[in-house]
């Protein structure tokens, strides 16, 4: 099993199609389901390193995606998405926490 690259709370960028967002949760290995991998996973990522859940921005709604399309996005600045607050309690260079700091 594969280490994840990146960690929840960092804003990554979707390389394939090009938004940013913030890591909401991470999988070290893909929980979908079959019939959704066959239908929306078109490029085949492998099942067994690290998915994550990202929060897009900007967007209202979050994807599930395969790691070796995110990057450590280099516009580290404040992600918009509405469930912000649902997941994190704070934002701070340039990083969301789960805890007050």
């Amino acid at each position: 099993m594969a280490i994840p690259k990146f960690f929840v709370g960092q804003i990554v960028y979707h390389s394939r199609f090009s938004y940013r967002g913030v890591i909401a949760d991470v999988d070290a290995t893909f929980q979908g389901s079959d019939a959704w991998y066959e239908q929306v996973a078109r490029t085949r990522p492998p099942k067994d390193r690290p998915w994550y859940r990202v929060l897009v921005d900007g967007g209202e709604y979050e994807t599930y995606v395969a790691e070796r399309h995110l990057e450590a996005a280099p516009d580290t600045g404040p992600v918009s998405h509405p469930d912000l607050n649902k997941v994190f309690c704070g934002y701070s260079n340039g990083l969301y926490h789960t805890v007050r700091h």
